[in-house]
């Protein structure tokens, strides 16, 4: 049993300076020893100043709880003597320990010295997968009471159940992955070490372990389930069914005609494009009659969507309650791309260097801990910080390198095809799905019917799919990882490998560094090319940032050509040279890793030979290339982007061949727009004869929604932006006020979204609000939408990717407001090259391209508003073109049949004032 005693400390502050103003208001010590807790202690803390408003939001502490308390000197001799001969715990200490030795030291006491250890960098350890390491989310994960967050004492007691959970996992853990921890321990923040070393100690004579091992790496051991027999299913109709299995079961209409629509398509191996709104359970809708379509004919059904969210639902979840309807074991196998499965040959690889960052050390030893849990070794399942990326993109799977016998009886992806060859469902996403050319030869072999779900998505996933880029930073950086011989980098270290052990000639590695030397000068020079060709298409430009149609730049393709041909005899080489190294047996550890850097960063430079001749030397007519950068920083700025405008084709290679052999099902909740039934379905090339099947919700299922035009806003085509923009504010500030926050403010701008919140936040009229925009505050999407739901007081301000696919459900999300109607620029290179071809066909771009885009986006950002039949919500939109132009009206038949106010801004929030008041 460990000796040691540990003491984890919290504190709660009126700020983030403890340099500045800002002061300890609560502090709570939970002190730990021989794996117990032993003691409690906490006080409020008079800061003598005011607690400001969202500090006080934030903890729910005021100045009446630290009226009658004492300042912080009164109870430091208490403090630093329950620290003494301790190691010092918290979560983020780099936030705490600073804290408290500043108060330390203003009480006029010596600073606290010792060990210590931070629960957010033990946590992302030991649990790389989970999704947030703010202490009240990965308590909820691990299910760790937290009654309220931000609370010094309820937080501290929640870290100290954290710290010790933590530890009993660890010494779960192989001793071979410990003593693999153990060793790049000692380059962490804080002092793990100790807890790895006593971990180590005691798993060193233990019994032997239940794990695989593979070159000397623990692995949890994969049990491929033998294929059950196929069993009688129940029967009935699907209602019966479900009420036999959910006894509860609410009876929706609508997903029931659903149901029985799809069984007949799969039955009669029709295609059918349905419509189904949000709230009528569609995901059930066509999971029941998939997996009885494969019980009744022994066929594969495979479904493909385009979040992950909803693929693990369907695997985890959804899969489970199938069981219960069918009455018989269901087997559904998730596959994704070659590249989100690790390549544990190149894995092993790098745990015999010598890591570089301490983000390149810990996304190694989260690699070592997730391998001894993951089912799937897909990559995606970890949380690695951004400069982790790196190591993680060197370990993927890669098509370009073969796997010995030994390497596939324990490549997770192999095991992922086998899985998929005994499944009754297929989950996979669209990417995937694109990417199956010839599925008579590939995992799809059995494959009876294909379900599209989210398949408005397909055009972007195909899109996406066939994407290239050219971004002048990587380039560079690749050059600068390999090197000449002079620069001391890989390729100094390559040629000294081989210089060693005769794998190449001194002729051959000499025409390596004479040939990069020579693309690497075309490669500066081409830049300097387009930059000067960009500089000069926007010098009068009042803009920084700029993008171009490439075809509208003047460049000579000579040097691009040159630059081609150099590079790809470059790989030619390389490769050559490669496969004699990969030969040789009788080599030392630190050159096999000097040899497979080298294969990497020669199969990067393959891709980048793939980009760059297709944007610049072989461009495709139904491809648009454009180029963007920053006028301030050119070449560095430069990045280059090819895209197919048109997918039918794409799409037809895949699903062409099952048309009339097979079902084919398309579901989506915004198929379609009122003027413009098909305009989805005509770029995915669905047939004209293929109808749209529409399956609403109940009928009051919108009946806490209400919409607002907001009708005395400027118009935005005949003021400036800036008095635009400061009439958005004051509409946004005066939204979150009666609403209390919780709101949405939905921009299709970066540009005037930064300007926005600059405004409000001068104003500092909602200063007692938590502001998070995009692309402003740090972090992701998905944190951001994180940290907008822990606060009461909260307003999110996003672009593009927050108008769909994000889930705020019941009271978190009061209301969304639209500053623009989401009309994509007309200066966009995608959208500007369609529109052009459009054109040249005869029709308007704007009425057949530009206008259902936009109104199928607002279709989407309502939907982030309406969950369920007991949200309730505002849809506010600030753009007067809803009502002034012609085409307004398209926008408001295209939401659901909810009232629709014209009012003022004034009359608007007394309306809200009244209709929160009834709720």
């Amino acid at each position: 049993m460990n000796m040691q005693k540990y003491v984890v400390v919290d504190i709660e502050t009126t700020g983030h300076s403890p340099a500045k103003v800002d002061r300890i208001i609560q502090l709570a010590l939970v002190t730990i020893e021989n794996g117990v807790i032993v003691d409690t202690y906490t006080q409020f803390i008079n800061p003598g100043r005011k607690i400001p408003m969202f500090i006080q939001d934030l903890t729910n502490i005021t100045d009446a709880d630290v009226e009658h308390a004492l300042p912080f000197g009164a109870y430091a001799e208490t403090i630093f003597e329950k620290l003494q001969d301790a190691i010092f715990v918290a979560h983020n200490t780099n936030f705490d320990l600073p804290f408290l030795q500043s108060e330390l030291t203003r009480s006029g006491m010596q600073k606290w010295r010792g060990l210590t250890m931070d629960t957010v960098e033990l946590a992302r350890l030991m649990y790389p997968t989970s999704y947030s390491y703010k202490l009240q989310d990965i308590t909820s994960e691990l299910g760790i009471a937290l009654n309220s967050a931000h609370r010094a004492d309820d937080d501290a007691l929640a870290t100290a159940h954290l710290f010790l959970l933590a530890q009993e996992d660890m010494e779960k853990l192989p001793y071979e992955t410990l003593a693999l921890l153990h060793r790049r321990s000692f380059q962490l923040k804080s002092d793990l070490s100790r807890l790895l070393f006593e971990a180590m100690q005691k798993k060193r004579n233990a019994q032997p372990d239940r794990f695989d091992r593979f070159n000397g790496v623990p692995l949890k051991i994969r049990k491929a389930e033998p294929p059950s027999e196929a069993e009688e299913t129940l029967s009935g109709n699907w209602e019966d069914r479900l009420v036999q299995a959910f006894p509860n079961f609410e009876r929706r209409q609508s997903q029931l005609d659903m149901m029985e629509s799809i069984q007949k398509a799969l039955t009669d191996n029709e295609e059918l494009v349905i419509e189904a709104s949000t709230g009528m359970g569609k995901t059930i809708a066509y999971l029941l009659p998939a997996v009885e379509f494969a019980f009744q004919s022994g066929k594969q059904v495979a479904i493909s969507t385009y979040t992950t969210h909803l693929q693990d639902q369907l695997v985890l979840n959804e899969g489970k309650i199938a069981e219960r309807v069918i009455g018989a074991p269901v087997r559904i196998a998730l596959i994704k791309g070659l590249a989100h499965y690790i390549d544990l040959t190149r894995f092993v690889e790098l745990l015999q260097g010598e890591d570089e960052s301490y983000d390149e050390t810990f996304t190694l030893m989260q690699v070592l801990v997730w391998l001894t849990n993951t089912e799937t070794g897909d990559l995606n399942e970890l949380n690695a910080s951004s400069g982790g990326q790196f190591i993680l993109d060197k370990i993927r799977r890669s098509h370009l390198r073969r796997l010995t016998r030994e390497e596939k009886r324990f490549d997770y992806y192999e095991q992922a095809l086998e899985q998929a060859k005994h499944a009754h469902v297929i989950v996979t996403n669209h990417s995937f799905l694109l990417n199956q050319r010839a599925a008579t030869h590939s995992v799809l072999a059995n494959v009876g019917a294909y379900i599209w779900d989210e398949a408005h998505q397909v055009v972007q996933a195909a899109v996406s799919q066939h994407e290239k880029t050219f971004v002048y930073t990587q380039w560079k950086y690749i050059f600068g990882q390999l090197g000449m011989y002079d620069d001391q980098q890989l390729f100094a270290q390559f040629y000294e490998a081989a210089d060693r052990t005769g794998f190449a000639s001194i002729p051959d590695l000499l025409k390596l560094e004479a040939l990069f030397e020579k693309f690497t000068r075309l490669f500066d020079e081409a830049s300097a090319v387009l930059a000067a060709s960009f500089i000069g298409k926007f010098r009068k430009s009042r803009y920084q940032k700029c993008s171009s149609l490439l075809n509208e730049l003047d460049i000579e393709k000579d040097r691009f050509l040159e630059l081609l041909r150099y590079l790809n005899e470059w790989i030619d080489l390389s490769q050559l040279v490669l496969q004699k190294a990969e030969r040789l047996t009788e080599i030392s550890v630190q050159e096999r890793i000097v040899i497979a850097d080298w294969r990497y960063w020669t199969e990067e430079l393959m891709l980048k030979s793939v980009e760059f001749s297709e944007i610049f030397v072989f461009p495709l007519a139904d491809e648009v290339s454009w180029i963007e950068g920053d006028l301030r920083s050119l070449p560095n700025s430069l990045s280059l982007y090819k895209r197919p405008f048109e997918v039918t084709s794409l799409v037809e290679n895949v699903v062409g061949q099952a048309r009339g052999n097979k079902a084919i099902i398309w579901l989506s909740g915004t198929m379609s727009v009122p003027t413009n039934e098909r305009f989805i379905v005509n770029q995915l090339g669905i047939p004209s004869n293929v109808a749209i099947s529409k399956f609403e919700p109940p009928q009051d299922f919108y009946q806490g929604a209400r919409v607002f035009i907001v009708d005395d806003m400027p118009d935005i085509q005949q003021v400036s932006q800036s008095d635009y923009i400061e009439s958005v504010a004051d509409a946004v500030v005066q939204t979150v006020l009666v609403t209390e926050g919780r709101c949405f403010v939905l921009f299709t701008s970066q540009d005037m979204l930064r300007k926005t919140v600059d405004l409000i936040q001068d104003t500092g009229l909602l200063e007692d609000y938590m502001l998070f925009a995009q692309g402003v505050s740090s972090g992701s999407r998905m944190k951001l939408l994180k940290s907008f739901q822990r606060f009461q007081k909260s307003v999110l301000f996003g672009t593009n990717s927050f108008w769909e696919g994000v889930d705020v459900p019941g009271d978190a999300l009061r209301a969304v407001v639209v500053v623009r109607l989401p009309f994509t620029s007309p200066d966009e290179p995608i959208f500007k090259a369609r529109s052009e071809v459009i054109s040249r066909g005869g029709t308007n771009p704007f009425l057949h391209y530009a206008l259902p885009e936009a109104v199928l986006r607002l279709r989407q950002g309502f939907g982030r508003l309406i969950r369920s039949k007991q949200d309730k919500g505002l849809f506010i939109v600030l753009d007067r073109r809803i009502e002034t132009k012609s085409y307004g009206q398209e926008f408001i038949n295209a939401l659901p049949k909810v009232k629709v106010s014209k009012v003022s801004l004034e009359k608007m929030v007394t309306d809200i004032e009244h209709w929160y008041n009834k709720q």
